[in-house]
C-alpha cells in the first residue's frame, strides 16, 4: 500500500513537471508545425504579408497597459518583431519578459507617418537632396506585425 502511494505521487509528480515545460497557452491553439525564423520575416517582411506564420523567441518587451502586445526577438537578439493581439482577447503578462514565446500569427503591415530626427548621414543626405526625413515633411513608413492568433510561453 505503501508502495502504491509513492508511485502515485511521483507519478503526479512528472506530470506536473511535464505540464509546466508545456508553457501557459493564450489565445487560440497553435496549428501550424513548422516555424519561421524572425529574422527571415525581417530579411524580406513584404513577401510574408496575409502569410500565417509560428514563431519562437525570446519575449524582449509586453505591452505595459494591457498586455495586448508581446516583441519577439531574432535569434542573435539584435532586432524584433511585434505580436498584436485584440485587446482583451489575449492579454499577455507582464512577467512574459525574458521567456521563451511560441507564437502563431498573421503577417501584416501599416504605414504610419513619422517626422522623427534622423541621424547625420540621413540629414546630410536630405539637405544634399532637400528630401527625406530632414526636409520638414512627414515621411510614410511601413510597418511589420503580426496579428498574434494563439500562444504558448515558457
Amino acid at each position: 500500500m505503501k508502495n502504491t502511494f509513492k508511485a502515485l505521487i511521483i507519478l503526479f509528480l512528472m506530470i506536473a513537471v511535464l505540464k509546466a515545460d508545456e508553457g501557459k497557452k493564450y489565445g487560440k491553439k497553435i496549428t501550424l508545425t513548422e516555424k519561421t525564423k524572425v529574422s527571415e520575416i525581417l530579411k524580406n517582411p513584404a513577401s510574408f504579408v496575409g502569410k500565417k506564420v509560428l514563431i519562437e523567441g525570446k519575449v524582449t518587451d509586453v505591452c505595459p497597459n494591457r498586455g495586448c502586445w508581446i516583441k519577439i526577438a531574432t535569434e542573435d537578439g539584435e532586432e524584433s518583431i511585434r505580436v498584436k493581439v485584440k485587446d482583451g482577447e489575449i492579454v499577455f503578462p507582464k512577467e512574459a519578459k525574458g521567456k521563451t514565446a511560441l507564437v502563431e500569427g498573421e503577417v501584416y503591415s501599416f504605414k504610419v507617418k513619422s517626422n522623427e530626427e534622423c541621424d547625420e548621414k540621413e540629414h546630410a543626405e536630405g539637405a544634399e537632396h532637400k528630401e527625406g526625413c530632414c526636409s520638414g515633411k512627414e515621411q510614410s513608413k511601413t510597418v511589420y506585425q503580426i496579428k498574434g492568433i494563439g500562444a504558448v510561453i515558457k
